[in-house]
Order: C-alpha cells, then structure tokens, then sequence
C-alpha cells in the first residue's frame, strides 16, 4: 500500500476502487462528479450516511466555479465545505479504514489530501432502559450499540472539562472503536497509564465479543479465580457515576455495556436503586441483597452437612429434616436441580417471548409436583433450591452470581465427599479466593474491609454519605 495519495484524480480512483473492491462489493460506492471544472471522486457506504446532508453538499459543489476553487484542500476545507465534521488525510490505509467505517472522504483533482467529511449515522435503537439494571425509581435511559450515543449519554450527565474520552481503535480486521473515560484529575494515573499501555499493547485480529474480548485480551491471568474483576453496567447514570468517583470506563463500539475499573467487591454488589431511595431505604435494599447472597452460598451445603449429621439440628430447626424415603442421593439431588436451573435459563433465552409463559407454566409444573411425586427429589431439597435460584436474581452481576454459583457447588461436593472437613475446606477455599485477589490496580479486592478503613466500611454497608475528607483517608 501506498504511503500517501497522489495529486492526481485518475491513480487515486485506481488505487481506492482496489483498496475497497468496489467493483465487488455492492454497498461501497463511488461517485464521480465534477467541482469546479475539478474531477472528483466520493466514496461511502450505503446506509451508514444521511443522505439530506448529502444531498444538501452536492448542491453546494455544483454551484462552486471555477474562480472560488482553492489550490489546496485546507482553503477547500476551510472555505467551500459548509460542515462541521471535516478532517484531512494522506495515509491510504487510514482512509481505508476510516470509509468502511461509514466516513464519506472525498478526492479532488490536484489536493494531495482527502477531506474525510463525518456526516456518517449507524442503525440504532432507540435509547431504553436495559432489562438487566432496572430500577424502581430513577432514569430509564440506556446504553446502545452505537458508542457514539452511549459517550453523548454520559456527557450529558458530566458537563465538566476534565472528563476525558480517548478513543482508539482495536482489531486489525475489525477495527473497533474503543473509548476509555475518566475524570482528569480523580482518576489514579498510575492506574491509567497501566490501563492505556495494555490498550497499545493488544493485538488481536477482532473483537468479536465486545467487552468479554477486550477483558481477555487486556488481562490474561488469574482466571481461576471466578470472582470478575470488572463491573459491567447498561445504566449511563452508573458509568457517570463511576466516572465522578475516580473509576475509568471503558465503551465499546457494538456493546451497551460499559466497563468499569477497577471494582472491588463491595463495589460490584452495589446498584443504582441504592441511591435512588432515600438513606433508610437504600441501606435496607443494600444490606439484604448481601445478605440473600450469603445465604444463597452457604444454605445448601450447610442444609446437606446437617442431613449427613442429623443430631446437630437445634430443636426449634427440627423441621428442615427430611421425613419421606431418600431415593436419590442428597448430593445428586442438589447437584442435578443446580444445573436444570441453568437449563431453564439458557432454555428461556432461546425460547421466542410468545411461548416463554407457557414454559415456564410447563417447567413449573414438571418441577414443582411430578419430580416430587416420583421420588426423584425431595420436597426439601426442591424447596432450597427454589430459593438459591430466586437470589442470584437480586443482584445485577451475572458475573458475581455465576462466582458464587461455583463456589457452591465446590462447597457441596466436597461437604457430599468428605463430610464436615469438606465442607471447612469449601469455606477456607472461598475465603482464600477473595483474599488472594486483587483489583486491576493491585488493590485489595475487599478493600476498604482489607485494609481496614472504618468510615470507608461503613458507607458501603450504610447508605450515608461521608464528609469529602473522610472519604479521601
């Protein structure tokens, strides 16, 4: 490839119609006119321009003469191109690259420089709340697939100077627009030097997966650990406020999610309903979404530990034994019902909506009264699941549930195998693995619990709000 266009008409048409394959491809065009006696070529893409606005440009080249023409493409730019969005570029793969993302460049005969003029726009849908981070109170807005309309979203909330947006692009096929956001002087510089030389750093060929791809190619290690080391969010009013706290997001252009780093545990269990009640209602919501969740881990192996040794039921707890014949291992039981809960799940993603009640009707039934009556499971072991299947729905974290899911399920299997020292050893296992674990900054990950920051502890239990000073000990 060239490393620069030339100032004459005919090599750029030839060189770009082989770049492009616009011979072959049907939705890249090009559009030979005449400006000022000038030949001129304009490249687009179908569908990702406006076409008032085009029409509306190629009104004004034809009424340009002659004598108005200027000798360079800056005068052109400055003087003839009524539009604000105009860039000048000589790098052939740079206005490769910039046409197949929707960019219209144009070459005029004699300028040894393309105007790139931006008045591309993407199909998009309309700006709606997200299904995952609802919300009882508060805006209803959401991120899209469009990065553009995601960036305008959280401008409109910070209308503050120091909120910075780089973009860069990743991908040597896809060419991914890439945005990183943070607040100039809140944000840990250390922390975002680190974050902008690994987005140098990575080469891959796409990011076909959006921000799991970028996770993964940013942060290659400790991924045994399950506990996520980001907070995802379809909510602007989250990243902006993530953005106000010193955090850097992470957009991704074809993604509604925005990354959010670095989080700490207590900082992935927090949602915007928190904050969108008053301080006694939003620590109520807090603490029993911590609280659900804790139990949710700890209930089933804990339930079949006591099975195993019945007489360590306290008299007031005599009911959670099981009084009907056992024809199925406890353990298998429990085991089978934590992934038939999985299978429904992924069952009703892929279920169209106008059968998803008549599913759930069925799977309700199936599991609810048939697999009791056949002895496959028992009422107990049915009853316990239920619940531990209805709390990792109390928090928006698929990550953070799924965390706690295979923690679970080690617990369990260890307590079916090895009694009560299976059952220390699952505990001992969970607590290693937030303790060993850190932040992308090499924070603690139960930070401000390790290392202790009594104030700090407080507000991510109680919704209060600290004095500035205490906040920054």
């Amino acid at each position: 490839m060239k490393t620069t266009i030339s100032r004459e008409i005919n090599a750029n048409i030839h060189m770009f119609h082989q770049l492009l394959h616009v011979d072959e491809n049907f939705d890249i065009l090009s559009r030979v006119v005449e400006i000022a006696g000038k030949t001129s070529c304009l490249y687009l893409i179908d569908g990702l321009n406006k076409d008032e606005i085009l029409e509306k440009l190629m009104e004004f080249f034809y009424g340009i003469t002659p004598q108005s023409l200027p000798r360079n493409a800056q005068d052109f730019a400055r003087l003839l191109l009524p539009y604000g969005e105009v860039d000048l570029l000589r790098d052939p793969e740079q206005i490769v690259t910039m046409v197949l993302s929707g960019v219209p460049m144009l070459f005029v005969d004699g300028y040894d420089q393309a105007l790139a003029i931006d008045f591309r726009t993407y199909p998009a849908r309309g700006v709606e709340e997200p299904d995952k981070d609802k919300v009882l109170r508060g805006s209803k807005d959401g991120f899209v697939e469009t990065i553009v309309f995601n960036t305008a979203l959280i401008r409109r909330r910070i209308r503050n100077p120091d909120l910075i947006m780089e973009i860069t692009s990743l991908g040597e096929s896809s060419h991914t627009d890439v945005v990183l956001a943070y607040m100039k002087h809140r944000a840990d510089p250390q922390f975002l030097n680190k974050v902008q030389e690994k987005l140098k750093s990575i080469r891959v060929d796409a990011l076909t997966m959006n921000t799991e791809s970028l996770a993964e190619a940013m942060f290659r290690k400790n991924w045994l650990n399950p506990f996520p080391k980001f907070k995802y969010t379809e909510r602007p009013d989250t990243a902006a406020a993530s953005i106000l706290e010193g955090s850097i997001v992470i957009l991704i252009d074809n993604s509604p999610s925005a990354m959010i780093l670095p989080t700490t545990l207590f900082e992935i269990t927090e949602e915007a309903d928190d904050y969108y009640f008053p301080p006694l209602t939003g620590t109520y919501l807090r603490l029993s979404r911590m609280v659900i969740n804790l139990i949710a881990l700890f209930l089933t192996p804990l339930w079949l530990l006591l099975m195993y040794h019945p007489n360590w039921i306290p008299a007031g707890l005599s009911f959670i034994r099981i009084t009907e014949e056992i024809h199925v291992p406890l353990l298998m039981q429990l085991l089978i019902l934590e992934f038939a809960i999985d299978g429904l799940r992924l069952a009703s993603l892929n279920t169209p909506s106008m059968l998803s009640t008549p599913l759930s009707v069925v799977a309700g039934i199936v599991l609810g009264d048939y697999t009791v009556s056949s002895g496959w499971f028992n009422s107990q072991t049915m009853l316990y699941m239920a619940f531990v299947a209805i709390a990792n729905y109390s928090q928006a974290s698929f990550e953070l549930s799924y965390a706690l899911k295979f923690l679970r399920l080690l617990m369990l299997i260890l307590t079916g195998l090895f009694d009560v020292w299976g059952f220390a050893v699952g505990i001992l296992v969970t607590v290693l693995a937030l303790v060993t674990n850190r932040t992308l900054s090499g924070q603690s990950y139960l930070y401000p619990l390790i290392p202790f920051r009594g104030k700090e502890l407080l507000r991510r239990f109680l919704r209060i709000t600290l004095p500035e000073a205490d906040r920054k000990e």
